[in-house]
């Protein structure tokens, strides 16, 4: 409401309504420290950032476009309104909403509007973690995600993805390819524009990953995915069933669909053949609607049935579990509570 915004209903469908207004001394570089409500349409559009973003319109009037947005559009080019440092001063996020819409429109940054992105950058700085990922977080799932190389060009990497700035130009350009190769999703996006990170450090690339992104206070299911991808995505590719199970018992059940699907976007980058990443695919997906034992979870004997047996409860207990999915990992049949009970008085014995 001191925004002067309130939501009408109609129909069970909200809509914001907000009244024309005009915005007072920026202190944070984001927000106003206050506002002026006004009847003036031009005053209202002219605080806006860019724009394709300050025209109005309504069936009487038609459009009102008073700072050239259709015809920027036309051009596809994201231009601030009115003096470009002054918005950017105003407020830092537009610098990255700059080319967030760049990205998700494939339109170009205009030249006076990049120099002065470029040149307040560094006011990044002042923009909570949460912010900034939102619009990393757009960027990446726009048909452009290679565009962290345009904000990088602007200055804005250097600032807050540093991991990032520091790549070669080669490997910037090899994970925006991979970013665009893989999955809209963006576990898999945010990987693959920090798979190349560990090369410039002694950090594992997967445990970077999760530092970088917890970071930029990302949600703990993006970062954990996006680790495990950078952990397991350079995985040994086979067609050996048991091995298969293996893996998908490291990698943890269905992950590795998605881990494959991870590893067949970085082989179309570099060109390789993916018939040997596919027929993997193929055989985990047999393995799965065969339902055979991948975890303990699916073991045909539990822990209450082990101390039935006389096996104490504990570390022994463990071990003994243990080896016995390792022994139904190889040999699938054995998963049965019969078997797995001779098996395991075979190991307590020993």
């Amino acid at each position: 409401l001191q925004h002067g915004t309130v939501t009408v209903l109609m129909e069970k469908e909200g809509y914001e309504v907000t009244t024309y207004r005009v915005d007072g001394e920026y202190e944070d570089g984001r927000h106003p420290k206050e506002v002026t409500f006004t009847a003036s349409l031009e005053e209202d559009l002219k605080r806006r950032d860019f724009t394709i973003n300050a025209m109005a319109y309504n069936p009487s009037g038609g459009l009102v476009d008073l700072f050239g947005g259709l015809e920027d559009i036309d051009r596809k080019i994201i231009r601030c309104v009115g003096n470009a440092h002054d918005r950017f001063d105003e407020d830092a996020l537009r610098i990255l909403r700059a080319v967030r819409f760049s990205a998700q429109l494939g339109f170009g940054i205009e030249e006076n509007t990049a120099r002065a992105a470029k040149e307040l950058a560094v006011n990044l700085k002042k923009i909570s973690s949460e912010r900034i990922h939102m619009e990393f977080n757009k960027m990446l799932k726009s048909p452009h995600p290679d565009y962290f190389s345009v904000a990088d060009a602007i200055g804005i990497m250097e600032i807050v993805l540093p991991e990032y700035h520091v790549m070669s130009a080669e490997d910037k350009a090899f994970v925006g390819a991979l970013a665009k190769e893989c999955a809209c999703q963006l576990p898999e996006r945010y990987a693959a524009m920090l798979f190349m990170s560990g090369g410039y450090s002694e950090e594992d690339p997967a445990d970077k990953s999760k530092r970088v992104l917890k970071r930029l206070k990302l949600d703990n299911d993006t970062i954990n995915t996006a680790s495990m991808l950078l952990r397991f995505g350079m995985l040994e590719i086979t067609d050996d069933e048991s091995r298969i199970r293996h893996i998908i018992y490291e990698t943890g059940d269905k992950n590795i669909l998605r881990i494959l699907d991870f590893r067949t976007a970085y082989e179309k980058c570099i060109g390789n053949d993916i018939a040997d990443v596919r027929r993997m695919y193929d055989i985990c997906n047999m393995i799965f609607e065969r339902g055979d034992c991948v975890s303990l979870k699916n073991l045909a004997i539990t822990g209450k049935e082990l101390i039935a047996m006389g096996v104490p409860a504990g570390r022994q207990m463990g071990e003994i579990l243990n080896s016995l999915l390792m022994l139904v990992l190889d040999n699938p049949q054995l998963n049965d509570s019969e078997q797995l009970s001779k098996e395991a008085l075979k190991i307590l014995n020993s």
